[in-house]
């Protein structure tokens, strides 16, 4: 056991899982620049005082996740120590101060071939990646629904009442989180020219199609077309990057077992800096 403060960078989108629920992954990166990857984290429990937000400080016991081979993996060893030190303010963004925290001794990939290569041979799991062009953004429709067995799993967890809550408590606590029915990817080249296509597994993008779908009044085209006008049209003007982390189950067998688990998105310079032209 270790108690290691973390600086928050990625949250994916809640997934069920039938071992441990409903559940997110959470990455981010020690005081020293090294990353570390929390899970499994079931987010929607945590206390409210609990519930970290992207680009925050917190604090927690954490001990190695030996099931799982990529070297960044920890599990949090005890939940309740979970404590947030320096959350993230609400107004101007301070991005020079998040590169040097997020980019410290880090090295910034540029060719997805010697990144998977880097995979494979030392089982790293999570890196940032620069796109050297950017080529489109697309969307795709997926399941809409969770797989029945999952669903029966939380209903069944669900009914295991406990003598300190109430049936409304309970049924709060494993609420199903909605599936986002489409399939969020970019399609990008990097430096050797080549071109690929990840898919985007972010938090931010599922809880944007949702809020995007809300104000649309249920609109499916329409909140698709707003999500896709901010990862493609606004931030084709930033300074992109993505965080990139492997599969577990596909990390030794895909020949590309890399997908977007987040994006960072800078200015590509800094509005406060005087001109000179």
């Amino acid at each position: 056991m270790d108690r290691k403060r973390v600086y928050i960078v990625v949250k994916t989108y809640p997934t069920i899982s039938e071992k441990y629920a409903e559940l997110v992954c959470t990455a981010g990166v020690l005081e020293d620049g090294s990353w570390i990857r929390l899970y499994p984290i079931p987010f929607r429990k945590l206390d409210l005082e609990q519930k970290y937000k992207k680009y925050t400080w917190i604090e927690l016991d954490v001990e190695r996740n030996y099931s799982d081979f990529r070297i960044e993996s920890y599990r949090p060893s005890n939940l309740d120590t979970i404590k947030i030190t320096d959350e993230t303010k609400s107004g101007k963004v301070d991005w020079q101060k998040r590169k040097d925290i997020v980019f410290k001794n880090k090295k910034i990939y540029t060719n997805l071939k010697e990144l998977i290569a880097k995979a494979k041979s030392d089982m790293i799991s999570l890196a940032i990646f620069k796109p050297t062009q950017i080529i489109d953004f697309i969307v795709e429709p997926t399941e809409r629904e969770w797989k029945k067995n999952k669903l029966e799993l939380l209903k069944a967890e669900s009914q295991q009442l406990s003598l300190f809550q109430t049936i409304e408590e309970i049924e709060r606590e494993f609420k199903v989180v909605n599936k986002v029915p489409y399939k969020f990817s970019y399609i990008f080249k990097d430096d050797s020219g080549t071109s690929s296509t990840l898919m985007v597994e972010d938090w931010e993008i599922g809880m944007l199609y949702f809020n995007c779908l809300r104000r649309a009044g249920g609109d499916e085209k329409v909140a698709t077309a707003k999500v896709r006008k901010k990862f493609w049209d606004e931030f084709s003007k930033k300074d992109l990057y993505f965080f990139l982390g492997t599969n577990k189950k596909y990390h030794n067998v895909s020949p590309n077992p890399f997908m977007i688990i987040g994006v960072f998105y800078p200015p590509l310079f800094d509005m406060e800096q005087p001109s000179f032209l």
